[in-house]
């Protein structure tokens, strides 16, 4: 026995009326049929809800050989309100007139067999695949799709959209307009909300702008029903503006319109045209000009099939196994559980925590020392334990004042790190922090030593008797001081105050608010919320190192020149700095460049290609510094160096965010050549530096210097991550990647060739040891993909053996599943199929869609390389430093995979 569901319309009772006999000739009538009314005709499971009378009837047949019977026969349109006699009647007329009509069923059932086979009326079973089977791992995933309210919306159930409800309307006497349907529903997608109402709207044939709370109600329930059927159809309906059962090109155009607008895809909503011509074509492929609901569903499936990774049996299990290891586990024992913390904290930490033990250790020494030496001085006596405190402070900052311009000597550090192995045990990744630390000694040291002279030591001289002042004639004059002006007024204390006002500026514009320029700031102090404001003040230590040496000197309790100790620890720092400040200006002149091409990017990123200087040797992640004397001639800016050592140019690419990269924008975009037709965003650049173009700014470079990323070779596996502009120094790794496993190739057949299976030992172990990559970039703009769009595609062409995984991230787009994004999925996957493209990223890569799950980024990894130590580099904001390095942490403790984290915060 089969059981067979369908509609039937428009047939006549007469038989005689031949020609409208819907099974005469071989003809068969399109099952869908456009209605009186604006409703679809979609029946939603498990729905009760009050509808519009339909001209359809919905026959349930059992057919069994050549005999029919009527199992159920009902009008679609029917309600479960009360309703009046007339329509009752009109009702029981239309079933007693189409009654006849399954009487003539029974002798064309065989007809009615082919009809279950074919999708569509008219239409043949569509070419290729099969229509999916929901049973399968691909089929569950889509089925779990087409939500209409992500988790990005905010939508926490009805409870939340009534609240909304009532405040909207409480002006509007309980009716919510259409235009504020999206924020009731807390969809964010203003004109996805729009055509979403429009929709649910004609399901119930309103025509009105507004609606009750009752219909919203119908609406909510709707939109949150969990069959896939009723979501599948509410998107349909969607497109199907006409309400006629058939997608045409215009409809798909439209749809594709919006659902790249509402993902702000603006390439794609520029290309909706072509886009719908490719869905029609696979849809379609008889050309009768409209596309049917099982063709969508067919569509939606054979995507989510191609975004998921079939796994074994296996590696589930291994993966479920894994998942409870790392389930979080509580120990009772609180020693055991401080313990564990504190074992692990150290193997993490361990270069970092014996450079600042012993950092403190040092300041100790020195503090105590200076203490002793005080507490047996003559002014004990007078002035007491607050001149030791003073006095141990100062000798601290003597020390940390020298300090501080070490982390800044980038020549020193990076020859420390590719030369020595000094790296195993000096953490210089950690420069900037450990220079941050040392700041904040200083700024200890400096309230303490101020502190203790200001408000101890000089109210206790001024209070002093004759007779106790006597022995401190000799350090203080023959007349005792009456008041603070004594001290003011003194070389001391006039370069101590400047010293503190110096530092107290420095230290202030170097905080990340006004640095980064986070500081809404009124009128002209708006300048101070900037990098230049920073920059330019940092460089107040110059003032500050000689007023320093100043103080030093001029002592009130020490006076031979052997012991103002304050030069002593300063001079040799200090000679080193301004070393490494001399070779920067003498090497960059020297390095001359030559721009040979300046690009504009969406997203205002600007990309700089120089001609590589001779001797220029660098490494993959590391950065330059570049100077542009028509922005400003003591200005310079570090920025990753983006090709690879094996390019014979040098490459950089620059976001605009402050207001020098803004200016250096400004100064090419007046030079360069304007963007041909059709080339938006490009500036050309082919008019070389110097004489040919006399007008074109002149460029400087200085490095490179060492970065965290240039030790990825370390690795046989590495995670890079990067975030927007940080997917710099990644770049140059992936194509350094490529270019050396391809030279490792050709080495392997050379030796073939000759006749040796291995390679020649020699002093050097082999300093490459990458054999897989995994490249994870995340960006919220469409555009930002053009920035390397070339070296992309040129990376997955080489890469045959597949070393290199690259995954694109596009945060604007909503996560897969969502119903704003679904089409956009369908079409990637037809584009990319058909053409090697992807639509989202312009690349061979497949783009994916909102933020990664880092956990299941880490877990993969894991399970894919056990006992394996993988380096872990990330380039970005430092807001997803913290739960890339806790993720790193937590899968190499409780996993036989190591996770080294490495990161590069701008």
């Amino acid at each position: 026995m089969q059981k067979v569901s369908f509609e039937v319309s428009g047939y006549h009772s007469d038989p005689e009326a031949g020609s409208s006999d819907p099974m005469s000739g071989d003809q068969l009538p399109p099952i869908y049929k456009k209605p009186t009314t604006k409703n679809s005709g979609f029946t939603t499971e498990n729905s009760q809800r009050t509808r519009t009378p339909s001209p359809y009837v919905d026959l349930t047949l059992d057919i069994h050989d050549d005999r029919v019977s009527v199992q159920s026969l009902k009008s679609e349109g029917g309600s479960s309100v009360e309703e009046s006699p007339e329509l009752t009647l009109l009702k029981r007329n239309r079933l007693e007139k189409k009654t006849t009509v399954v009487k003539r069923l029974a002798s064309v059932s065989h007809e009615l067999k082919r009809l279950t086979s074919v999708s569509g009326g008219m239409r043949k079973p569509p070419r290729g695949p099969a229509k999916l089977d929901r049973t399968k791992s691909a089929a569950t995933q889509a089925l779990k799709g087409l939500k209409f309210i992500s988790k990005t919306d905010g939508g926490a159930g009805w409870s939340a959209v009534e609240k909304r409800f009532n405040e909207i309307t409480a002006t509007t006497g309980g009716l919510l307009l259409r235009t504020k349907f999206g924020e009731c529903i807390g969809m964010t997608s203003k004109d996805f909300a729009l055509e979403l109402f429009d929709a649910l709207a004609r399901r119930r044939n309103i025509t009105g702008e507004v609606i009750d709370g009752d219909q919203l109600k119908e609406f909510w329930e709707q939109i949150n029903d969990q069959s896939f059927d009723s979501r599948l159809k509410t998107f349909f309906d969607m497109v199907d503006k006409d309400a006629d059962g058939r997608l045409t090109e215009d409809e798909v155009r439209e749809i594709i319109s919006l659902s790249a607008s509402a993902n702000n895809l603006s390439t794609i909503q520029k290309r909706a045209d072509e886009y719908a011509a490719l869905i029609m074509e696979e849809l379609d492929p008889d050309n009768i000009g409209y596309i049917m609901l099982e063709s969508l569903e067919t569509l939606l499936l054979q995507a989510a099939t191609q975004s998921v990774i079939t796994s074994t049996g296996e590696r589930k299990n291994l993966s479920h196994m894994m998942s409870q290891r790392l389930k979080p586990t509580f120990n009772r024992n609180p020693f055991k559980r401080w313990y564990r913390g504190f074992r692990f904290f150290v193997l993490d930490n361990w270069q970092r925590c014996w450079v600042i033990a012993l950092w403190f250790i040092v300041m100790a020494i020195l503090f105590t020392y200076k203490f002793m030496q005080y507490k047996h001085s003559p002014v004990y006596p007078v002035m007491g334990s607050c001149v030791c405190m003073a006095k141990g402070a100062a000798e601290t900052l003597k020390l940390n004042m020298a300090l501080i311009l070490l982390p800044v000597c980038r020549n020193t550090i990076t020859w420390l790190r590719n030369k020595t192995r000094l790296g195993r045990v000096v953490p210089f990744d950690d420069n900037l922090n450990f220079h941050k630390v040392i700041a904040v000694g200083i700024i200890i040291g400096v309230t303490m030593h101020a502190g203790a002279h200001l408000a101890c030591d000089f109210p206790r001289l001024l209070a002093a008797s004759p007779e106790a002042y006597r022995p401190l004639r000799k350090f203080f004059g023959d007349e005792q001081p009456k008041s603070y002006w004594h001290f003011v007024n003194s070389v001391e204390g006039i370069t101590g105050v400047v010293i503190i006002l110096l530092m107290a500026i420095a230290f202030t514009l170097a905080t990340p608010w006004f640095r980064r320029g986070r500081l809404n700031l009124p009128g002209p102090l708006m300048i101070l919320a900037s990098f230049n404001a920073f920059w330019y003040t940092h460089h107040l230590f110059i003032i500050v190192y000689v007023l320093l040496v100043a103080h030093g000197y001029f002592l009130y309790l020490t006076k031979d020149w052997h012991n103002k100790t304050t030069w002593m620890y300063l001079i040799a720092p200090v000679i080193l700095y301004a070393c490494e400040r001399l070779i920067r200006a003498f090497r960059s002149s020297i390095k001359a460049v030559t721009i040979r091409k300046v690009m504009v990017y969406p997203g205002n990123v600007l990309a700089l290609h120089f001609s590589r200087p001779q001797n220029f040797k660098y490494k993959s992640g590391q950065y330059m510094f570049v100077n542009c004397a028509a922005v400003s001639p003591f200005e310079w800016h570090p920025f990753s160096i983006t090709s690879a050592p094996q390019d014979d140019y040098l490459s950089c690419h620059i976001r605009v965010l402050g207001d020098w990269t803004r200016a250096l924008k400004g100064v090419f975009s007046e030079v360069c050549k304007p963007p041909p037709a059709g080339q938006s965003g490009l500036l050309r650049a082919d008019m070389m530096h110097g004489a040919n173009n006399p007008d074109f700014p002149k460029v400087l470079i200085d490095g490179p210097y060492g970065a965290p990323a240039q030790d990825y070779k370390k690795y046989e596996v590495v995670l890079l991550v990067g975030l927007g502009i940080g997917a710099t120094p990644m770049i140059s790794i992936v194509k350094d990647i490529v270019n050396n496993l391809k030279a490792n190739e050709q080495a392997q057949l050379n030796r073939m060739e000759n006749g040796t299976s291995a390679p020649q030992q020699g002093n050097k172990k082999e300093s490459f040891r990458t054999r897989r990559a995994y490249f994870y970039w995340v960006t919220r703009e469409q555009g930002s993909f053009d920035w390397f769009k070339n070296i992309m595609n040129e990376v997955a062409e080489r890469d045959s053996n597949r070393a290199i995984e690259m995954h694109n991230y596009c945060t604007s787009v909503y996560e897969e599943g969502d119903a704003r994004s679904a089409l956009i999925h369908m079409l990637q996957s037809l584009n990319h199929a058909k053409n090697g493209v992807d639509i989202v990223s312009g690349t061979r890569v497949m783009s994916h869609f909102a933020k990664p799950n880092w956990r299941n980024v880490y877990k993969r990894i894991a399970m894919d390389h056990p006992n394996t130590k993988v380096g872990v580099f990330y380039c970005g904001a430092p807001a997803l430093t913290k739960e890339l390095r806790h993720l790193a942490l937590d899968f190499t403790h409780k996993t036989s995979t190591r996770f080294s984290f490495h990161k590069e915060n701008f």
